[in-house]
């Protein structure tokens, strides 16, 4: 606990002296760069590229994927190209507050970031899709899990697969922990990133959305001690790496113990030899020939479990 507060100190006197970040218009936190979904929805969401199926589109597997708490659609633009051939159509979510500003983000709450989610889920259900599936990494987990515990699924179409890359429970940095405290004396913290990274994920991360997300993780982390069960129909499967530098691996245990599906049986999980975070997004990153073939046996786990459903 001494090392933490000695981190936490460090932050502040490195960052309290001003509150304000020095952002640039090369950042995604500026105000010239957008993620591209908010100008052309139809090139990532299918409910906007083709909302009126027909019988058989309205059969064919549809994957929601949604990306992680700094991120934007970029996060699953290699799982799009893959999945290209696959007999299986991908929604790219942007989370609400996202892919904007740096005070869109800012005053945006897990419940906006979720509610992108529900959004997308509902206009596909009203448009007769039938055959649904969740692919969220990182924090976009803990929103799934969370629609989860609360119910939200309960009497509507069931997804077939929650498939959940690196999610966090439980932050591999325990400082986290001490937002409430110290967030306001900090303002924010800043991420180490290449310039290209800022382009596409946030620089700053403002001490709001930092307790945001604390309060979405305590509340994930106190549903799975009490335990959640699946809808009935649904399956869930984890992919963590074990050396992950922004969940801690101990998210997949508790998810484990926590999470069961309808008939009681325990959810997948599958721990990966990666010390990346979302070890599936390889671009704008140094890869290894071990990374690229984790990211190929992920994704094509992924479309497997999605078609055999």
């Amino acid at each position: 606990m001494k090392k933490v507060f000695s981190c936490i100190l460090i932050l502040i006197v490195i960052t309290g002296c001003s509150k304000d970040p020095d952002i640039t218009n090369d950042m995604l936190d500026g105000d010239l760069i957008f993620d591209p979904s908010l100008y052309n929805p139809q090139d990532f969401l299918v409910s906007y590229a083709i909302p009126n199926p027909t019988p058989e589109q309205a059969l064919m597997p549809v994957i929601i994927t949604s990306h992680g708490y700094t991120a934007t659609t970029f996060e699953w633009n290699e799982f799009v190209q893959f999945a290209d051939s696959k007999d299986v159509l991908v929604s790219q979510v942007l989370l609400n507050g996202h892919g904007r500003s740096y005070n869109d983000f800012q005053n945006s709450t897990w419940r906006d970031w979720q509610r992108s989610l529900i959004d997308e889920y509902e206009r596909l259900v009203q448009q007769g899709y039938q055959n649904i599936h969740f692919l969220g990494s990182s924090t976009s987990g803990a929103l799934l899990m969370e629609l989860i515990a609360a119910g939200y699924f309960k009497d509507r179409v069931t997804p077939g697969q929650f498939l959940l890359v690196d999610p966090i429970v439980i932050p591999s940095n325990k400082s986290l922990s001490l937002i409430h405290v110290f967030g306001p004396m900090m303002g924010f913290l800043e991420e180490d990133q290449t310039a290209e990274e800022d382009k596409v994920y946030y620089h700053f991360r403002p001490q709001e959305t930092l307790r945001e997300l604390q309060n979405l993780l305590n509340k994930v982390r106190k549903e799975l001690e009490k335990g959640v069960v699946l809808p009935q129909g649904s399956s869930l499967k984890v992919y963590k790496s074990i050396q992950d530098p922004t969940a801690d691996p101990v998210s997949a245990v508790l998810i484990y113990k926590g999470l069961k599906l309808a008939d009681g049986r325990p959810v997948d999980v599958e721990m990966v030899e990666s010390g990346l975070h979302v070890f599936t997004r390889l671009e704008l990153r140094d890869p290894t020939n071990t990374d690229r073939l984790n990211q190929l046996a992920a994704f094509n786990d992924i479309i497997s479990r999605v078609l055999n459903n």
